[in-house]
């Protein structure tokens, strides 16, 4: 395995003129999912989106990501271990569990630096998990730590497991014994194999039932590119070895699950989530990548890709699991899905294929949902690894009668990577309605490709190699496009007259990428794309366009009008998609769907993830019924908002518009009723304001005042300050009211440890900033790949001086690089008005 994204053979050898076209595959038949919402299979349980090293440093990723996916369980570093350099269990704990998590694995092997572990004998292990224990036990948490004692020790120390086992057996008793020497009640988890070995398993639950030394939680790891076909014939025997040797049944967790092909990929992805689901059983994805990113599922430190959406509707659904039918179970890239019931609310997750999908419904209880039900199908497709995704939209709705207790409702095919959320709940209201824009997609390597090279990079053969590559659109790119004449160009055609956005899905290997944007011949603008993990690590660009009705030509070219753009032009090109924009940014939430009721008791809260496509201000509009006088706390992203609070004065229907600043991606937004009678919430309408965005001051890096050899520095891409930190410092004058601010730094940094064989040890760096006559603030600055190339991270400030200057710094080790800095108000209007006035 090698973490690296490298280009593969070639399938053709790059000539003047390629000519690449791809025939339209034929459309398959329609796919049945029966579900039976009468056949229960018992209670939700939520496990499948646990991680390994889903998390780096407290605030990377953000909590507002992590608490949006919900994972259960997460597998961290050996508190101050050598492993990586982030991912420390204790240092991430505390984030972990306010954002909703429930246990901390330790994979306390990861003391050591290398990898494999250097085997210097049992004794020396023993010395180093002894205070890994001890710092625990001083927690008044510790027992929501759980302790996995050997990783893979079938790769691991152990490989030759007919000469080794009885060493195995032994060394796993004292380590063992070790841990719960000092926490009596601590769980520990095994054998934590790379894969699924029952003859490993029996003679290790024989020798751990016959000395008292059992397993808590019994581990394995699913990674092979056969395990969506073969995980549940796994699950089915280590059972029946539990009853054969009279142990009780153990919790399970599948402790590295997926293949890096599949991380991120919404329709894949479903896959997985399903058969452990259906098992009831945790889950954690395997780490490819970065530590830090959710494994694979967040952009930069809090946006989302469409990965992330579907891990979301995951974590969000409640009740009981009930019956779903496959029309082929337990075979690998094939429709699968599982759905829940709670009250009159059912929902199905679904995915995994390109055909139409008739999603068969049975066992409607017209007692619970009526003679009506509404049906909302939203879709969530695969964005790329780097490339931010908002909130699916709802892409069909209706209203239809069920008949003999059943409802049939069809989801549009045609997209593999996808995967899409069917909810269903009793009539009400105004019937639904479909929000989903008009959109296309086209493959790089089916346009024209010039003086550049198409490569495969999956032959669809279903192979480990092919497994463990990054997800390609369509299983080809086109790169080496490295000469001053390379282009590709595509043909579009779009229904109207308008304004698209028009997104790239490119890769660049660590750094920023340039390309000119040429539409039918005539050059629009240079694109400049942010640096990328490799070149087939995907990130996705997006700009809008004009176009007319009818077709065009997209080109995408080395060289502009200026000649040819050397070096950063030479990016991989994967997909070009299309979606017409009809106004300013804005996203309709029913908070029906938010977790918590809508209908909020006093005090009670509900609980929405906004998504916001670029930094800036947007106008929230919230509906809800109060009786009496009615009040709503708005908290953002942990924060409450001062001068937010939304009043009814009488009972009716309000609404209440609050003007706020948003960080691009994922905030979570809390509504609590601080009233004394219940209220209950309609939806939450969020349209991008771009005239607000006069209230934020943004100030160049270069123009501040610097100090302790901080430095103005050139680089191909503008002016910005370097060398901040160990000393280093800027300070950015200011004036205006004390109060609550978003702070927005453009910052680049590409500190990484070297020499794991396949993880890329991304560094954190973190910087400081200092409110003359108030208070620091500190705040994380992820690993972007490269030192030039700027990414705008938002974090939130709060001042407390007129006019106080901002110092910033980082006293004990370096800090990023600085291009700008900006300061935001968090909230600048907020208005409450009674609906139908």
């Amino acid at each position: 395995m090698n973490g690296v994204p490298m280009r593969f053979p070639a399938l053709t050898l790059a000539s003047l003129l390629v000519l690449t076209t791809l025939s339209p595959t034929a459309a398959a038949a329609t796919e049945t999912l029966n579900v039976d919402l009468s056949a229960t299979t018992g209670a939700f349980h939520g496990g499948a989106t646990g991680i390994l090293y889903g998390l780096g440093d407290p605030g990377v990723p953000s909590q507002d990501v992590i608490a949006g996916m919900r994972p259960r369980t997460i597998s961290q570093k050996a508190p101050d271990g050598d492993q990586h350099p982030n991912g420390d269990a204790l240092k991430v704990a505390d984030g972990f569990f306010a954002a909703g998590g429930t246990d901390v694995h330790i994979y306390t092997q990861d003391t050591y630096s290398k990898w494999p572990y250097e085997d210097l004998g049992i004794d020396d292990y023993l010395a180093r998990l002894r205070p890994q224990v001890e710092k625990v036990a001083a927690r008044p948490d510790r027992d929501r730590f759980v302790w996995t004692i050997f990783n893979e020790p079938d790769g691991i120390w152990y490989s030759d497991w007919a000469n080794k086992k009885q060493k195995f057996f032994s060394d796993w008793t004292r380590a063992y014994r070790l841990v719960r020497s000092i926490l009596p009640n601590a769980r520990i988890t095994g054998i934590g194999e790379t894969q699924y070995r029952a003859d490993h398993l029996r003679e290790f639950l024989t020798y751990a039932k016959a000395n008292d030394v059992l397993p808590d939680i019994t581990t394995w790891h699913e990674l092979g590119p056969d395990s969506l076909a073969s995980y549940r014939s796994h699950y089915a025997d280590y059972r029946a070895i539990e009853r054969s040797l009279g142990i009780t049944p153990r919790q399970i967790c599948i402790n590295e699950y997926s293949n890096r092909r599949d991380t991120s990929v919404p329709g894949q992805m479903i896959q997985w989530i399903t058969m452990l689901e259906d098992t009831k059983v945790d889950g954690q994805l395997a780490y490819w990548s970065l530590a830090g990113n959710l494994s694979d599922n967040a952009v930069r430190a809090g946006r989302a890709n469409g990965g992330w959406w579907l891990t979301k509707w995951y974590a969000d659904l409640a009740g009981e699991t009930v019956r779903v039918t496959p029309p082929r179970p337990n075979t690998r890239d094939s429709l699968q899905g599982l759905a829940t019931r709670s009250g009159a609310k059912a929902t199905v997750l679904l995915g995994g294929t390109t055909s139409d999908v008739n999603v068969a419904v049975s066992g409607v209880d017209a007692r619970v949902f009526g003679s009506q039900v509404d049906v909302r199908v939203s879709k969530t497709t695969w964005s790329g690894y780097e490339g931010d995704a908002g909130q699916p939209p709802v892409v069909t709705a209706s209203r239809v009668p069920v008949v003999n207790g059943k409802v049939s409702v069809p989801v549009p095919g045609g997209d593999q990577l996808a995967a899409y959320q069917v909810i269903i709940t009793r009539a009400a209201g105004a019937a639904p309605v479909a929000n989903a824009s008009w959109q296309a997609s086209y493959e790089a390597e089916s346009g024209l490709v010039e003086n550049a090279t198409v490569y495969t990079q999956d032959d669809g053969s279903g192979s480990w190699d092919m497994a463990m590559r990054y997800t390609t659109s369509g299983r080809k790119d086109v790169g080496s496009m490295n000469r001053a004449d390379s282009r590709v160009t595509v043909s579009v055609t779009v229904p109207r007259t308008g304004t698209y956005r028009l997104g790239v899905l490119y890769g660049t290997n660590a750094f920023v990428g340039q390309q000119a944007l040429y539409v039918d011949d005539a050059h629009v603008r240079n694109l400049t794309l942010p640096a990328t993990l490799g070149w087939t690590y995907r990130g996705r660009y997006d700009t809008p366009i004009q176009l007319s009705a009818g077709t065009h030509r997209i080109s995408l070219r080395t060289s502009g009008p200026g000649g040819f753009l050397g070096a950063s032009s030479n990016v991989t090109l994967d997909r070009v998609d299309l979606t017409e924009l009809t106004g300013p940014e804005r996203t309709v939430y029913p908070l029906s769907d938010a977790r918590g009721s809508a209908q909020l008791m006093a005090g009670r809260t509900a609980t929405t993830y906004v998504s916001a496509a670029e930094d800036g201000y947007y106008r929230l509009t919230t509906d809800w019924t109060g009786i009496g006088r009615s009040a709503l706390g708005l908290t953002f992203s942990g924060r409450r908002a001062a001068g937010a609070d939304l009043v009814g004065s009488s009972t009716g229907a309000w609404s209440g518009t609050t003007t706020v600043h948003l960080k691009a991606g994922i905030t979570e937004l809390k509504y609590t009723n601080t009233g004394r009678m219940p209220l209950s919430l309609g939806t939450l309408t969020v349209v991008r304001d771009t005239a607000a965005d006069r209230h934020a001051v943004r100030v160049e890096a270069e123009s501040g005042v610097l100090a302790g050899g901080a430095a103005v520095t050139a680089g191909p891409w503008g002016t910005y300050v370097g060398w901040l930190g160990n000393g280093g410092t800027l300070t950015i004058p200011r004036s205006g009211a004390p109060g609550q601010y978003n702070l927005t730094v453009a910052y680049a940094q590409a500190e990484k440890n070297t020499g794991h064989p396949y993880n890329t040890d991304a560094v954190t760096r973190t910087l400081t900033a200092t409110e003359a006559g108030g208070k620091a603030t500190t705040a994380p600055y992820r690993h972007n790949y490269t030192w030039d190339g700027f990414w705008p991270e938002t974090s939130p400030i709060d001042l407390s001086t007129q006019s106080g200057a901002l110092t910033f710094g980082n006293p004990a080790a370096w800090g990023p690089n600085v291009d700008s800095i900006q300061l935001a108000p968090l909230v600048v209007a907020n208005t409450v008005r009674r609906k139908g006035y």
